[in-house]
């Protein structure tokens, strides 16, 4: 699959500069300091500007789902233990998440997750292969509410036509957020992008298969709406069979 003329000129545009995300200020404890020290070479995406390999990086030809802004790790962990088939790339800034999805990941003994300390949207432009990817999940990112702020936005057309750049033909982005506005931004970007086909429209219901996050169920208690967006790479893919809903896998 050959990278589209309108992706690769989204991708080279990104300003690396105008961060979609705050850092912010965590302590660790003792035994994620430890984890952190101690297990993260065993799960980190090594460093390098060259494509990744993703079989190699595994160790097998699985379907691989990039997960930018894991918080952490509470969801990827569940995920990635109710479908060992599929492998996980998880991406965050934020030091203390990292250690905690780390020490999660020691503890239950998962093979199908690598970690990156570092920011996911960097990652996809810069070392994922065009058509490479299953799915990609963005789950909650930082709204930025005010409207001086709403360019700092991780989904926009941008990034829209990147994923779809890089995603296999039927592969699943999965965009959950409990801000409304942003809701509506991110079905009117992923509606425009042509590479990309919406599944749905309006409000959908959490699917059973994607957990609660703690940044969800704080919004749902400030009576926040949280709106689960789909949206699939068109083209042909040999073994993508119709199904009513996607499963956490990015296949249907």
């Amino acid at each position: 699959m050959t990278s589209r003329p309108d992706a690769a000129d989204a991708a080279d545009a990104v300003d690396d500069t105008l961060r979609s995300y705050k850092l912010r200020r965590g302590r660790m404890g003792t035994t994620r300091r430890a984890a952190l020290q101690t297990h993260l070479a065993r799960f980190a995406v090594p460093d390098g500007e060259d494509p990744l390999d993703l079989p190699a990086l595994f160790g097998c030809d699985a379907p691989v789902v990039l997960e930018i802004g894991f918080g952490t790790g509470g969801t990827t962990l569940e995920m990635a233990r109710a479908d060992p088939g599929t492998c996980v790339l998880a991406a965050d800034v934020h030091t203390p998440g990292v250690a905690a999805l780390v020490a999660g990941l020691h503890e239950r003994d998962l093979r199908n997750v690598r970690v990156l300390e570092g920011d996911g949207r960097l990652l996809l432009q810069q070392r994922i292969a065009p058509g490479s990817l299953a799915g990609v999940r963005v789950y909650f990112p930082d709204p930025w509410p005010k409207a001086r702020h709403r360019k700092r936005r991780l989904v926009d057309a941008g990034f829209a036509a990147l994923v779809a750049d890089r995603l296999a033909p039927g592969g699943l982005l999965h965009c959950a957020t409990d801000w409304e506005p942003y809701a509506q931004q991110m079905a009117a970007v992923l509606a425009a992008e042509p590479g990309l086909a919406l599944e749905h429209e309006g409000v959908r219901e959490r699917p059973t298969w994607r957990p609660l996050t703690r940044f969800e169920a704080r919004g749902l208690a400030r009576g926040h709406v949280v709106t689960d967006l789909f949206a699939r790479r068109t083209g042909p893919a040999p073994g993508f069979a119709p199904g009513p809903e996607p499963d956490p896998r990015g296949r249907r």
